[in-house]
């Protein structure tokens, strides 16, 4: 495929740029969900806090259930296709919470269930986004068109819980997610405009599931680059789903925030996202992918701190910035680390390697929820946040004390 060149901003392709505004719709519509299905859950069914947990842990089953043999599949098939249909599907799965709702029949069985039915289906699609990134910029403008994608999800960040609490507040947190709905189904409308196409790729051999998932796994958890970062990862993301369970409980029970309130809160996040894209590239640049990775979240994630610690009023303006800081700092790891990924894996093994991390590192996702959940009903919020706080810090470790992630390091080169 012709593509511009390396002096050429990515926004200039065609093909990119629909693959750019995609990504917002789709953003846009997953950060509605964020705010929106838990509301579903603690302010439509008054659930408690281990069942807003039970949700968590549904929202983020998929990657357990079908992580690993996604990424087989996905090696197999074209990855555009794959990204219309999750798109779509998705789409109409959302649609049927609120005409549950409208129905009478919603329920919170039948909200963990669209909640891990749309896990599922995410699974794919991630691990298919991904794996088109390379094949739609090459190589040489991974670091770039990363750090524009993380951008635009940041920029939705803002906008999506600007949007989601007014919605939540006027109509009720099942129609907001019909905006959720609309968003998904536009991005895969979207994605079928996309001019490039892909060669089908070659399998070689019978296609063998068993074996297939192996070689992702032996490939993923035995470099010794990409060890310790899916590793880290993995640690990152429990802590950081314990910390998340009781997020909403501290904003709207614990400091009294209305759902317009938390919109700001998740706004601000989405601030720092964003800044965090703007620097990601020049900070990788100037500090080394590998000092990237373990710095990051050891400098921003200590700052979550300031949540448990908050009261109603100006405190709670501090530590919505600590929050604001947690999402700088991911995204400027996160944009090293899959650029550093993408970089690092043959292109016949980029959907496995994918889904091997994904598993890995999203695999303690749904424990994290339910640990999240019991904690914040044996201990409360404030504790189940100092617990999140201190793991994200923690996972710097692996990174830190790899000889491979050395200061400096740039792995791509």
């Amino acid at each position: 495929m012709d593509r511009p060149p390396l002096t050429a901003g990515l926004l200039r392709d065609p093909d990119f740029g629909r693959l750019f505004a995609a990504t917002a719709l789709g953003q846009l519509g997953d950060r509605v969900i964020f705010l929106a299905l838990p509301l579903v859950a603690l302010v439509t069914l008054d659930a408690g806090p281990f069942q807003v947990g039970l949700l968590t842990a549904a929202t983020t089953a998929g990657s357990l259930l079908v992580g690993l043999p996604a990424g087989a599949w996905v090696d197999r098939m074209r990855k555009r296709p794959v990204l219309i249909a999750a798109d779509l599907a998705r789409a109409l799965l959302l649609l049927t919470v609120p005409v549950a709702w409208w129905a009478g029949l919603l329920t919170l069985g039948w909200l963990c269930a669209v909640a891990l039915a749309h896990g599922v289906l995410t699974v794919f699609f991630d691990v298919a986004h991904v794996s088109y990134l390379p094949h739609l910029v090459g190589r040489g403008r991974l670091v770039e068109g990363n750090a524009k994608l993380s951008a635009i999800r940041s920029v939705t960040a803002i906008g999506g819980p600007a949007v989601a609490g007014p919605l939540v507040g006027g109509f009720g947190a099942p129609a907001a997610l019909l905006a959720s709905s609309l968003g998904m189904a536009l991005s895969g409308l979207l994605a079928i405009g996309i001019r490039s196409r892909e060669e089908r790729p070659e399998t070689g051999e019978r296609p063998r599931l068993g074996r297939d998932i192996a070689e992702g796994l032996r490939f993923a958890l035995g470099h010794a680059a990409l060890r310790p970062i899916i590793l880290g990862d993995a640690m990152f993301n429990l802590f950081l789903v314990i910390y998340q369970t009781m997020l909403l409980v501290q904003l709207e029970r614990a400091l009294g925030l209305s759902p317009s309130g938390i919109g700001l809160v998740l706004s601000g996040m989405g601030c720092g996202a964003l800044l965090g894209a703007l620097l990601a590239a020049r900070v990788s640049r100037r500090l080394g992918q590998g000092t990237v990775i373990w710095l990051a979240p050891l400098v921003t994630c200590p700052l979550t701190a300031l949540l448990p610690m908050a009261r109603p009023g100006w405190s709670t303006d501090v530590a919505a910035l600590g929050l604001a800081a947690l999402s700088l700092g991911g995204v400027v790891r996160v944009v090293a680390q899959s650029s550093l990924q993408q970089a690092l894996t043959p292109d016949r093994l980029l959907g496995r390697t994918s889904a091997t991390a994904r598993f890995v590192s999203w695999g303690g996702i749904p424990l994290g929820g339910l640990l999240g959940g019991a904690s914040g009903s044996v201990f409360g919020a404030p504790a189940t946040l100092w617990i999140g706080a201190a793991g994200m810090t923690l996972s710097a470790l692996p990174n830190l004390l790899s000889n491979v992630l050395s200061p400096r390091a740039d792995l791509t080169r």
